[in-house]
């Protein structure tokens, strides 16, 4: 296996068609990363939300300096398709409480949302268009960002629920 392609996604998760497959299904790369959460899938699909406002990663170098808010706005689970995401995406199609699929000029990706026990199944897939090099060079970076924001993701989910439970 081809290192950064694949994080924490089981090979039946890897297997799963999600959405963002229909829309890139000629990609030359596709990368796979995925989190358990103490938390039902609604909280984490509204953590997923605020993916509209920050990345929810290494904030000094993808938001600016600007500290992602730690605290959810209930107002961004209003979702329309054509929003921002991340100042970079495009929301193309979502299910609530099930999915969010996002698209860039070469680079499309679902992030899919399940219950697995008395908690949730965060999945995210990302297809890379392009010269496989390129993508993968671009895959392997995006593991080192995507990693982060799935861990501080988790940790805020799982706070909420805690709260709330």
């Amino acid at each position: 296996m081809i290192p950064g392609l694949v994080w924490g996604a089981t090979p039946g998760e890897r297997a799963l068609p999600l959405p963002c497959d229909d829309l890139l299904p000629d990609a030359g790369t596709t990368a796979d990363r995925a989190i358990s959460v103490d938390a039902p899938p609604a909280v984490v699909f509204s953590w997923l939300c605020q993916l509209r406002v920050a990345p929810y990663s290494y904030d000094l170098f993808d938001n600016f300096g600007k500290r992602s808010p730690r605290t959810r706005d209930p107002e961004l689970v209003e979702l329309q398709l054509g929003q921002r995401f991340m100042n970079l995406f495009d929301l193309v199609s979502f299910v609530a409480d099930e999915h969010i699929t996002l698209r860039t000029n070469r680079v499309v990706t679902t992030y899919s949302v399940r219950r697995a026990g008395s908690g949730s199944r965060l999945h995210v897939r990302v297809l890379f268009e392009g010269p496989a090099v390129l993508a993968r060079a671009l895959a392997l970076g995006d593991l080192v960002m995507m990693r982060k924001q799935l861990l501080v993701l988790k940790e805020l989910a799982e706070r909420e629920a805690a709260h709330v439970g």
